[in-house]
């Protein structure tokens, strides 16, 4: 149990407040019916609920720019890429999942589950 709390209370309690935001709103019920959703983790599908509603997020780093170093994406001028953690179970850190988000508003959405090492472009209808 020491572990859930690796990051802190405080990044807890921000998650558990995004999820029951996301949960009372019924974002995440529209999102789970998008057929480009299937085969990702439920936890990626309620990051993407956040985002879609601007947080809170549990992570200080979500909604930073993602540089594209590895130069995996295609290349864009800097802040055009946004990245935001996708919780993985029993991680005792932010693990390796993330949604990168392109444009602002967001116009294109990759999920990577190995830290940037490959990227899986979402088509994400509004």
């Amino acid at each position: 149990m020491k572990a859930l709390f690796a990051d802190g209370p405080a990044t807890w309690r921000g998650l558990l407040i995004a999820l029951l935001i996301v949960l009372t709103s019924g974002c995440g019920n529209a999102l789970d019916a998008n057929p480009a959703l299937a085969g990702l983790p439920a936890e990626a599908i309620t990051t993407l609920a956040l985002i879609e509603r601007g947080g809170p997020f549990p992570h200080r780093q979500d909604g930073t720019v993602f540089q594209n170093r590895e130069r995996l994406l295609p290349q864009k001028p800097r802040g055009y890429y946004r990245e935001y953690t996708v919780p993985t179970p029993g991680a005792g850190n932010r693990g390796a999942r993330r949604w990168v988000i392109g444009g602002n508003p967001p116009e294109v959405f990759y999920y990577t589950e190995d830290h940037y090492r490959s990227f899986r472009k979402i088509e994400v209808k509004p």
